[in-house]
Order: C-alpha cells, then structure tokens, then sequence
C-alpha cells in the first residue's frame, strides 16, 4: 500500500498527490487484472524493480497530463522503464483486457448481461503531431483535419468494446468493414449496430447481414433539422468520444504506432471505469 501523500516513503512506495494517482480501492481492483510477473512464471526472470502500482500510476499521469514521456516527475520510475512497461503491454493486449473484465463488472452491477447484445460505432479525426510519419495520416475533407481517425465501438452504457485508429481520409464505410469483424471476434453475441448516416449504404448493410450476421441500423438526422438535436442511440458513443479526449494525451495524437494510439484511449477508459466502480467506497471513507 502506499504512504499517505506527505509522508515518508519506503523502498517502492512514493505518496500519492496526482489527482491521476489510483486510490487504494482501485489498486485493489487493477492488481488481480495485470499479468503475472515474469519471475513468477515457470520461465523464470528478473524481479521487477519498481512497483507496479507506481508503474500504472505513470501511465496514468501521462495519459491524463499529455506529457512527454521524457518529463516525467523525478518521483515516478525512470520514463525507460515505464515506457517500456507500456509497449510490452501494448503488444500483449493488457489493457484490452482489463478494460473488457472492467466493462463486464459494470455491466453485471446494472443489472444486466456482462456480455452486450448490441453496440453503437462512430468515428473521430483529430490532428496528428509531428512525430505521426506522413504513411500513417492523412486528410480528412469533410472535418478539414490532417491527422488520424479512431473508430469505436461502444455498448449501450457508451463503455469501450473496439478501438480502431487508422489515418483520417478513411471513409467510415470503408473503416467499418475492419471494425466490424473486429467487434464480431471479440464479441460474438452483439447482433445490432447502431451507426449514423457517415455509414449509410446498402451494400455495407447487406455485408454486416449476410457475413457477420448484424443488423446495421443507421440513424439519419430529423428531415429539416437545422440546430443541434440529440438522436436516439447516437449520442451514446459520441459522448464516450468526449470522455475520451477529457484525457490530454487523446486530444491530439503524438503515437507513433496506431496500437499505442489504441492503447492510450483504453487507458483513459480504464480510469474511467475503475473510479466509476470504487466511487461508492471512496465517498463511504470520507463521510
């Protein structure tokens, strides 16, 4: 456990006083969700040197923060090591994970099936920095931005099922012919999609029926709408989109690999989720 922020630390410990800092009720939950240590395996390996908490609470800054890695607080363990931490875990599919057995908690307290039946998809460009090679964005004509595009899938509640990143001048049409299939492997029961007008076209419908065995829905806007109207099953996914980029780090791109890209969205979706669960518990100790 760690100290109290303010007081001395031991060997491995450091105080929490970032408000991205996982409190003691989410490390009790994230701490059974990441993969066994190497030097606990049969195959045998080093002890790890920092702590993992330490290690999470990092990823965590940096997502929250935007930071480079290389400025990274002194009291944190060196960015090597925890960009290193990050890129083994991108690789590995750790964060999927934990966000999926997240989602499934959170699902089950609602009252309903850990496993969704139905899913919303949309998209999102937004600008790519300079360290985004040229082969891995493009220009999307319609929201006039150079950069890349993220495609989600989302359950009903808005929480994360798929994450896609591809370069912006990706035609949602085109795009979800990848995204499909990908949320039809990871999540064989959902049989409905909701998507906006962006996917309209008969052949895509009729591929996501015949192929996958999914009902494409789109939801068109109200004829002659001309203000801002909120359309049923919508604005489900478009406001995970702004929960999304309330994370510093998502509201422009600096990954070099559309996996780290990927990778810091499901982070931001990993605090989200693991502060939604332990609120309640976190409010019993301070009244």
């Amino acid at each position: 456990m760690y100290p109290a922020a303010g007081k001395a630390t031991s060997a491995g410990c450091r105080p929490r006083r970032y408000p991205s800092d996982t409190s003691d009720a989410e490390w009790a939950l994230l701490e059974s969700l990441l993969p066994t240590p190497a030097c606990e395996t049969a195959a045998g390996g080093r002890p790890e040197k920092h702590h993992r908490r330490a290690i999470l609470d990092a990823l965590r800054y940096v997502t929250d923060n935007g930071i480079k890695w290389r400025a990274l607080p002194p009291d944190f363990p060196p960015w090597q090591t925890v960009h290193g931490f990050f890129t083994r875990w991108s690789k590995a599919g750790v964060f999927e994970k934990i966000r999926d057995r997240l989602r499934e908690r959170i699902r089950v307290k609602a009252g309903r099936n850990p496993a969704p039946s139905a899913a919303v998809i949309d998209s999102q460009s937004v600008k790519a920095a300079e360290t985004v090679a040229r082969a891995g964005r493009g220009y999307d004509g319609g929201k006039k931005i150079d950069g890349r595009k993220r495609h989600i899938a989302t359950d009903t509640q808005g929480l994360l099922l798929v994450v896609l990143v591809t370069a912006a001048n990706l035609q949602d049409r085109t795009a979800a012919r990848l995204l499909l299939p990908a949320l039809h492997a990871a999540h064989r029961g959902v049989r409905w999609v909701w998507a906006d007008g962006g996917y309209t076209s008969a052949d895509l419908v009729g591929w996501a029926k015949t192929t996958l065995r999914m009902t494409l829905d789109i939801v068109k806007k109200i004829v002659g709408q001309k203000t801002f109207v909120i359309l049923p099953r919508r604005w489900v996914v478009e406001r995970t989109f702004s929960w999304i980029t309330q994370a510093r780090r998502n509201v422009r791109d600096y990954e070099r690999l559309p996996e780290h890209s990927a990778a810091f969205i499901n982070l931001s979706m990993i605090t989200i989720m693991t502060r939604r669960l332990t609120r309640q518990k976190q409010r019993a100790r301070t009244t």
